[in-house]
């Protein structure tokens, strides 16, 4: 048993200031710690006024590093506390610049790195970490990051900040996650000239050597933690929708990019219906971008369509997808296998204006990561087009956006349904408050997380991330509509995603994937097993 010091340098046992006298007394901390007893409440003032003290949202991202590193569970009582205005500096745009410099900014290394010099070793690699039963591991191979490019080993931030949200907002226990990082070389010419660049300095591995380093990976997984699930993050698209092909049926696992996306991106859509008063069966839609995050919100649009009626086809028929090209049609050369539904017999047309006034769409959603995309012209257009058009720019970071909100709600003489990838701040037009939604995977990948926790799911399927959204969108209230708001205010997330895993819950028993018995009480059942990070008596 963990005594004295030890205690103190234990992220996960250390209280602080907060270890009551009786608790000094019996674990060695007498002289350790200065002699006032602090109150949790106490110590969030203490950290949130030292954080205040930062200068940029870099080094408050860094200070919150530290934060997890000496007391866990002050860092997640202090991101639950708020997380509207912490979520963007742990995750999404913060992140984004963390990587770019987490080879300048890293302290205490976190995760695990499983790298190309350990290959036919990786089994050993994974029992170094000192947890039995992870239950969850969060997966890069650095090469897409958020729309930043190839971030090589330096895309650990992901990871880590995916997982701090499992814990933070949907409550999985962070003991059951485990970061990790396949560190298959980089293609980042800064990286690999630069000499704090903590990865492997060479190239990317590709083809069978790459595909069979992934394998061992994934199988050396199964015979270590066999009660895990894998969720692939921010691989690029010429191997993100493989992987999920490969794996999905015989393991345990899910590609956020991918599911996520869309799930977060259908209950938006449902939200917008809401508003306009139709279906989703009723909506054209360009997506602006036709790589694995384009397709995976069509292929799920088109799920719901078909349950509200339509064929697959007729619904693939309502779905357009744009890459740096054009217009994807039917005579496009090179197109993917998932592409192909989506190529329809259009003439070509390079241009976004041009798309929007043949094509018509209710909707235009930006997965493209080119900034500015959506022009004042084209939103002009939708606004012409539509009573109430509906624009998402989803790309990641801030600086990627295809527009802002500021300009979505401009240029629509305020009548766009709005949501980003990236937080906007409330904004008044003509007299009117606008709250802009953040369509953020955030609001889906905890609570199906949470669900296959608690289940021990066998596998996790699009028709989970489907009921996510079903169940995002049904908490969404009319007063929070009234402000074009589509998702449920941030400030409540931890509830909604809590409610949402029970929706999903009850579908992984219904559909007979869970490895528990099924309870009586589904909802008590998931709630008693949320991580709370309050200090236990």
């Amino acid at each position: 048993m963990a005594h004295g010091r030890d205690i103190l340098l234990n992220a996960r046992l250390n209280k602080g200031t907060a270890f009551t006298e009786h608790e000094r007394e019996a674990l060695g901390l007498m002289g350790l710690l200065p002699d006032g007893v602090s109150t949790p409440a106490d110590q969030l003032l203490r950290v949130k006024r030292q954080m205040q003290q930062c200068t940029t949202d870099l080094d408050k991202y860094v200070y919150l590093s530290e934060l997890a590193d000496h007391n866990e569970r002050l860092f997640f009582t202090m991101l639950r506390s708020d997380p509207a205005g912490l979520m963007p500096l742990v995750y999404t745009p913060t992140v984004g610049e963390a990587c770019q410099k987490f080879g300048h900014i890293m302290r205490r290394p976190r995760g695990l790195y499983v790298g190309l010099n350990r290959k036919g070793r990786i089994r050993q690699v994974l029992e170094n970490w000192p947890e039995d039963d992870v239950r969850f591991i969060v997966v890069t191979d650095g090469e897409r990051i958020l729309g930043l490019g190839d971030q090589g080993v330096c895309g650990m931030g992901i990871p880590i900040g995916k997982l701090a949200l499992y814990s933070a907002f949907g409550g999985v226990p962070p003991e059951a996650a485990l970061p990790v990082t396949l560190d298959v070389g980089t293609n980042n010419e800064a990286f690999l000239e630069d000499p704090l660049y903590p990865g492997l300095r060479q190239r990317r591995i590709t083809g069978p050597e790459y595909d069979a380093f992934v394998e061992e990976f994934v199988m050396a997984v199964q015979q270590v933690f066999p009660r895990c699930c894998i969720q692939f993050e921010d691989f690029t698209n010429k191997t993100a929708i493989p992987l999920l092909q490969r794996y999905r049926d015989r393991v345990c696992c899910f590609n956020d990019d991918i599911q996520g996306t869309a799930a977060v991106a259908v209950a938006g859509m449902l939200g917008a219906c809401r508003i306009r008063g139709d279906r989703l069966r009723d909506h054209r839609i360009v997506f602006y971008g036709a790589g694995s995050a384009a397709i995976g919100i069509a292929d799920l649009c088109c799920l719901q369509m078909t349950r509200e009626g339509l064929s697959m086809a007729e619904a693939r028929a309502r779905c357009f997808l744009m890459n740096s090209k054009g217009l994807v049609t039917a005579d496009s050369p090179g197109l993917s296998e998932h592409q192909q539904p989506y190529a329809h017999a259009n003439p070509p047309m390079r241009d976004l204006l041009e798309v929007v006034k043949a094509i018509k769409p209710s909707a235009i959603v930006g997965v493209s990561t080119v900034a500015g995309a959506f022009t004042p012209a084209v939103i002009q257009e939708m606004a012409r087009l539509n009573e109430r058009p509906v624009i998402f720019p989803y790309s990641n970071p801030t600086s990627k956006s295809e527009c802002t909100a500021k300009e979505a709600i401009e240029h629509s003489a305020g009548r766009a349904i709005f949501a980003s990838g990236s937080p906007f701040p409330p904004l008044h037009h003509a007299g009117k408050l606008f709250v802009p939604g953040q369509g953020n995977n955030v609001y889906i990948y905890p609570a199906v997380g949470l669900a296959v926790y608690v289940t021990q799911a066998s596998r996790v399927t699009d028709d989970m991330f489907l009921r996510a959204a079903e169940s995002l969108a049904e908490q969404v209230t009319d007063e929070d509509l009234r402000v074009g708001l589509i998702y449920p205010p941030v400030a409540e997330i931890h509830e909604t995603l809590v409610k949402e895993a029970i929706d999903v819950a009850t579908m992984i028993f219904d559909k007979g994937l869970a490895r528990v018995p099924r309870p009586t009480d589904i909802a008590a059942f998931v709630r008693a097993q949320v991580y709370d990070p309050t200090y236990p008596a």
